[in-house]
């Protein structure tokens, strides 16, 4: 055995998410990317998992031509819209032409009604040829929020990295709360029309014009998508009479006691073509609600479920025939096993529409953290051919999310779709890691906040131990400082690089507003040390501009070093400490 080289064999190397070839990393273990086809960016298949579906949006086109309006319809006539040239420059890795065959393949759509358009909607698109995108769910309900908060809620979402946002109001307002957001939004706006359609009626004299009258309205008012549950039949209702937990969406549980009450079908799948008229006047996506979505692990991948999903398939058809562009939606709660079918199960039915999924959660026990079970099953989802991931935030099954639900929700949804991202070696995905990397790697704290997605916390967390940018941090301290001392190895590259070279160690700035929040929530440090943190000097560490702090190793022995992390970096006086103090 060679020990420098023990040359294990590698899987199949895919695309390199780095652009660069940095690092001593292969590359990504996913397929080749492949974009203009089914496997644009791809998990390879694990054995007995549905290929992907022969057809595209193209074997649905109507025979008969029309003036195109929706941006699939320019596809096909091999236009290339503004919205997909925008679309293009937001994703560096594809062409505009690349955009305009994606969306003519019905595997990418571009949300954006052409009444947002002129409102102020930075176009952007979803499918799997792009990176994944994730979705911000808010809205007021019956006992909680208002309009004012809710677009407060939006600016927070787009803030932290929401690429869509649903409005799922259900209580105050709707009309202004839904008109609000949309004028608000630079992101595209969806909403599940079914809400407002029962405001002021009871459910069960909901009618062919009132569900008609809605639609437009809404599609009039400029929202981007909306999730239609047109799936859900009559016969499928006695499938799932032996869950354990019914059906949880609200959209499918409505219509199912619709359905049982007229002995009718769904009237979204009887008036579907009608529908498809009125969204493709104004360019509005479908988003093809899952209404039969498992709420829990026991009822996932069940016969109820699938039905519908094939139903789904059948939609996207009818729709693609009208020239309306389509996602469709998915679960839910599905053990992590089942992740990879559930995706690839779609792809086949609905002929690669991308997918777009509610986590899934791969664990019902741990309500109060479902942003984490949750975007662990997205990692998963969005790997394995998931487009956009729906966030989940702390509050999922237990109330409506507050302004920092919000932000977890996002932030999770987000390391969950740049990982996957990343899995798939879609071409720069990991260009800020490396950066980072690097930055980490020379001890430039600065730099290392700046790439950071969350600075703020970030410059929080490190100061609240040792507030001072020096060539150690207070996980090892000094002599313990890996990174430290394979910098000072010469025969390595790490830490080198001169862009990220620096040689003036200080202490950091006064905390700010938002940085001083974070560490009183924390509750580790109290009133007093927080105001020092605060209020506090550059000079107080004796780190003056070009000039080495005390305790840089450049600037002291190893021992001094030492000496003085104890006697003068501490974090909370920021002065010497007093051998002779209390308790000597």
């Amino acid at each position: 055995m060679n020990r420098a080289d023990p040359g294990f064999p590698l899987p199949p190397i895919g695309g390199d998410p780095s652009r660069g070839g940095v690092g001593t990393t292969p590359g990504s273990f996913a397929l080749p990317g492949r974009v203009g086809g089914p496997l644009a960016f791809s998990s390879p298949d694990t054995p007995g998992m549905p290929a992907p579906s022969t057809k595209t949006a193209w074997d649905f086109a109507p025979a008969e031509r029309r003036e195109p309006i929706t941006q699939l319809e320019h596809a096909r006539l091999g236009r290339l819209t503004p919205e997909m040239r925008r679309v293009a420059e937001r994703e560096p890795h594809l062409t505009p032409e690349q955009v305009r065959d994606e969306v003519a393949a019905g595997r990418m759509v571009i949300p954006a009604n052409r009444v947002h358009l002129g409102l102020g909607l930075d176009p952007m698109c979803i499918g799997r040829a792009s990176r994944t995108k994730v979705n911000a769910n808010m809205g007021a309900s019956p006992v909680s929020s208002g309009t004012e908060e809710e677009v407060e809620k939006l600016r927070f979402a787009e803030r932290w990295g929401a690429d869509t946002v649903m409005d799922l109001s259900t209580g105050g307002d709707l009309d202004a709360t839904r008109e609000a957001i949309v004028g608000a939004a630079s992101v595209p706006i969806g909403t599940v029309p079914i809400y407002s359609m029962i405001v002021g009626r009871r459910l069960e004299d909901l009618d062919e014009r009132a569900i008609l009258e809605t639609v437009e309205h809404q599609a009039r008012q400029g929202v981007d998508y909306f999730t239609i549950h047109a799936g859900v039949l009559r016969e499928h209702l006695p499938l799932v009479r032996d869950r354990l937990i019914g059906i949880v969406s609200r959209g499918g549980s409505l219509l199912a006691r619709w359905m049982l009450h007229h002995q009718r079908q769904n009237p979204m799948y009887e008036l579907w073509d009608e529908i498809c008229e009125i969204m493709r006047r104004y360019d509005v996506t479908f988003s093809i609600g899952d209404g039969l979505r498992p709420g829990g692990l026991a009822d996932a991948t069940d016969r109820a479920q699938l039905a519908e999903l094939q139903t789904l398939g059948e939609l996207t058809e009818r729709a693609w025939r009208h020239g309306v562009q389509v996602m469709v939606e998915g679960p839910g709660h599905v053990p992590f096993d089942q992740i990879e079918y559930n995706m690839k199960l779609e792809r086949t039915l609905c002929h690669g529409a991308p997918f777009y999924v509610l986590g899934p959660l791969v664990t019902d026990m741990f309500p109060g953290y479902d942003h984490i079970t949750s975007c662990i099953g997205a990692t998963a989802a969005a790997y394995h051919g998931a487009s956009m991931l729906c966030y989940v935030t702390p509050k999922e099954h237990l109330g409506l999310p507050k302004k920092d639900d919000v932000k977890q929700g996002c932030v999770a949804y987000r390391i969950a779709a740049h990982a996957a991202d990343v899995a798939l070696g879609i071409p720069g995905s990991r260009e800020r890691d490396d950066e980072l990397t690097r930055a980490r790697a020379a001890l430039n704290w600065e730099k290392h906040f700046e790439l950071s997605f969350d600075p703020d916390l970030a410059r929080a967390f490190h100061d609240e131990d040792l507030d001072v940018d020096t060539d150690f941090c207070a996980m090892c301290g000094h002599d313990w400082c890996s990174v430290r001392i394979s910098k000072e190895i010469q025969d390595f590259v790490s830490g080198k690089d001169e862009r990220y070279a620096w040689d003036a160690p200080r202490v950091s700035a006064a905390l700010s507003a938002e940085q001083r929040a974070i560490l009183e929530k924390r509750g580790v440090l109290g009133p007093e040390q927080l105001d020092r943190l605060a209020s506090k000097t550059r000079q107080a560490m004796g780190a003056a501009p070009g000039r080495h702090a005390a305790c840089h190793s450049e600037a002291a022995s190893p021992e001094r070093a030492r000496q003085l992390q104890r006697e003068r970096l501490d974090p909370l006086t920021l002065e010497p400490l007093d051998a002779e103090g209390p308790g000597a």
